[in-house]
């Protein structure tokens, strides 16, 4: 079966559509002649239609206005339209854009259209998969492991969680490594603070051992 690529079916509702919006704009401008009433089923979801939260409440997928006897401020532009309808007495402002209109229907000639509104692709599903969510979700180390990783230098501070950082208390401390002590020189004399000699030790005398030799 041939492929059509031109589309004829889309050039013709959008020919259509232009069927539509000359009429609203004859409507606009004149006002509606004869007997002449227009029934208008449009997608509520389609892109670019702008209705009240409460109408959008009841009505989440479609709905037919009727131009007849009670609108107001019809304005048409080339790919939408405007008009003030009342809905239980309540007043509301309807933006329509002609490619969310389904049908047309003008039930004194039995005049009628249908058509065929292009789904929205959902924006959600259009985007990229992000890296780590392509990767899968990230396996969790058991405890074990990383006190493993963590004695062997392996593991960032910022990996562990504070629950898993906790010392091993089985584990045996390792001593800290003995300081060298260094004593003063006996031929210096010891300092105190700020360089200032320190004082003499307040009981007996430091004697040499080389005093001793020369007697």
């Amino acid at each position: 079966m041939p492929v059509d690529n031109i589309r004829y079916d889309l050039l013709t509702q959008d020919a259509l559509r232009g069927v539509i919006r000359t009429v609203l704009t004859e409507a606009a401008t004149k006002g509606l002649p004869g007997e002449h009433h227009f029934f208008i089923t449009f997608d509520t979801r389609a892109e670019g239609v702008r209705m009240s939260t409460r109408l959008k409440a009841s009505y989440p997928e479609e709905m037919t206005i009727v131009l007849q006897h009670q609108f107001w401020d019809l304005t048409v532009a080339e790919e939408d339209f405007e008009v003030g309808l009342a809905f239980n007495g309540i007043p509301e402002r309807l933006h329509i854009p002609l490619k969310a209109v389904k049908a047309f229907l003008d039930p004194s000639v039995q005049f009628g259209l249908q058509f065929t509104v292009e789904p929205e692709a959902d924006a959600g599903a259009a985007k990229a998969e992000t890296p780590a969510a392509a990767a899968g979700p990230e396996r969790k180390k058991p405890k074990s492991e990383l006190k493993q990783e963590l004695k062997q230098g392996r593991s960032k501070p910022d990996q562990i969680k504070p629950d898993q950082a906790r010392p091993d208390l089985s584990a045996p401390a390792r001593p800290e490594q003995a300081k060298p002590e260094i004593k003063p020189s006996p031929e210096a004399p010891a300092k105190g603070k700020q360089g200032a000699p320190a004082p003499a030790a307040p009981s007996g005398e430091v004697v040499r051992l080389d005093r001793f030799r020369k007697k």
